[in-house]
């Protein structure tokens, strides 16, 4: 049994990760052990959640991960604790698009079987707000909406009229939140300014959410609720047993074999043999979801976080590297200045170790980010572009790779406002199904070099691959 709530909205900007994030904070600091979720596939809001916490924030996306992985995923991240908090991702029946209810949060609350509590942005209605919460309630009996948190109400007064209209919706008021100035947290191109950007600052605010909801909510009420919801009904997943059992030995079972499955096959030996792939962080590398670290354990490596932004040197005995998304090109100048690190990132490559890079990774390992020196291990030029290119993407990966043979299909997201040129190299990483037809990204070697982020969880097979090629 883990007691859950999905927090929701009817709309981006209504104050989800407020109230969640606040939620968090304020039964953390109650002593409860708080498991964080994010609906959907962002990066961002799972660090405020993080450091609410204590815990990883997790992802449960049933676009990259499919419906029958969302519940398995989050009896994983929620083992232990007294209590979950999902905070939904857009509009409550928002999700991936021309695909009906697919990855919205409503989909997410009925997998679960977890009540929502909708958060409304009170601050230009009053007695509308019930026809609101009425609609969201109604639309689809299945979601199980049970209690709804005012939010940017204006005073007083505006509270009363906007309880007085809810007498009559039937969904219960469980919190009234004034606007706060001082939660508010900056935002730039791709959306809220990372934890790992600004620490302190952060942690001020977390505290500050935790003191709001505690004023302004009924945290005894909303406890309750969350224990209302019904056991889980399958096993937590399992990063070993994702893995799958060892492949039948036979001649043609090597590992570094381009056509070998990226499937299922027992996890490597431990001990001192296990390989290091070593995993950028700090502020200019914080996408990732902390399944792909758990995954390539289990396949048997050792996993050391580095910080491109500090370290001049790979962690010792560096057999693989893994750099996933982030904002690179917010540090170009302090990456490009890290000249010892580049040049042992492009020797690291060019000796035929594996290399996976996603997104800002991609731009990491290109010649040059808006006229700043890079890795140089691939042969491309990347810059900061006007556009936002933003969704989800059917793929399949074109070239065998370190990640996957040719033909593999995988379902992936991109989110940049960068370009890179050329976009794809002569073994292309993935071709992409949607919203156009096009082939990305670089397969040179070892190397895999993509804008495409993906969650391994889908395809446990990725990480096994990757740290075969590992092996010495």
């Amino acid at each position: 049994m883990v007691a859950r709530l999905v927090v929701a909205a009817p709309s981006s900007g209504s104050g989800k990760t407020t109230v969640a994030t606040g939620l968090m904070a304020a039964f953390a600091a109650a002593g409860l052990a708080v498991s964080p979720h994010k609906v959907g596939p962002d990066y961002i809001d799972p660090g405020y959640h993080a450091l609410a916490t204590g815990r990883p924030g997790r992802n449960l996306d049933a676009y990259l991960c499919g419906p029958d992985l969302v519940e398995p995923l989050f009896a994983h991240g929620s083992a232990g604790c007294d209590l979950a908090v999902v905070e939904g991702v857009m509009g409550m029946y928002d999700g991936a698009a021309g695909q009906g209810e697919l990855a919205s949060t409503a989909q997410v609350a009925k997998l679960l079987r977890a009540p929502v509590v909708l958060v409304v942005d009170a601050s230009s209605q009053s007695r509308s707000v019930a026809a609101l919460v009425h609609g969201f309630a109604s639309w689809d009996p299945q979601v199980r909406v049970a209690g709804v948190i005012l939010n940017k109400v204006g005073s007083d007064r505006h509270e009363r009229l906007l309880r007085d209209a809810l007498d009559e919706s039937g969904v219960p008021v469980l919190g009234a939140l004034r606007r706060a100035p001082q939660v508010e947290t900056p935002s730039r191109h791709l959306g809220l300014v990372p934890v790992a950007e600004r620490q302190p600052e952060a942690v001020g605010s977390v505290a500050a959410l935790a003191a709001q909801v505690r004023d302004g909510c009924d945290l005894d009420a909303l406890l309750a609720l969350a224990r209302s919801a019904p056991a889980l009904r399958g096993a937590a997943w399992d990063p070993v047993t994702a893995l799958g059992p060892p492949p039948a030995p036979g001649p043609s079972s090597h590992a570094g074999r381009a056509e070998d499955s990226p499937g299922r096959a027992a996890p490597l030996p431990g001990g001192p043999g296990r390989p290091v792939v070593a995993v950028a962080g700090g502020a200019a590398f914080t996408f990732s979801y902390a399944e792909h670290a758990e995954l390539l354990r289990a396949a048997g490596a050792e996993v050391v976080t580095f910080d491109p932004l500090r370290d001049e040197q790979l962690p010792d005995g560096t057999a693989g590297l893994v750099v996933g998304g982030g904002f690179p090109e917010v540090y170009a100048p302090e990456l490009s200045a890290n000249e010892r690190l580049r040049k042992s990132v492009a020797g690291l490559a060019l000796s035929g170790a594996p290399v996976a890079a996603e997104c800002a990774g991609l731009l990491y390992l290109c010649r040059e980010l808006d006229g700043k020196p890079m890795c140089g291990v691939l042969d491309a030029r990347a810059r900061m572009s006007g556009r936002l290119t933003l969704g989800y993407r059917e793929a399949v990966a074109v070239s065998d790779s370190v990640l996957a043979p040719a033909g593999t299909r995988m379902r992936g997201h991109e989110f940049h406002r960068t370009v890179v040129e050329p976009g794809a190299g002569a073994s292309p990483a993935w071709g992409l199904h949607a919203p156009e037809r096009r082939v990305e990204g670089f397969v040179r070697g070892q190397v895999h070099a993509s804008y495409l982020h993906t969650h391994w969880a889908a395809e446990p097979g990725v990480a096994r691959r990757f740290v075969e090629r590992c092996a010495p």
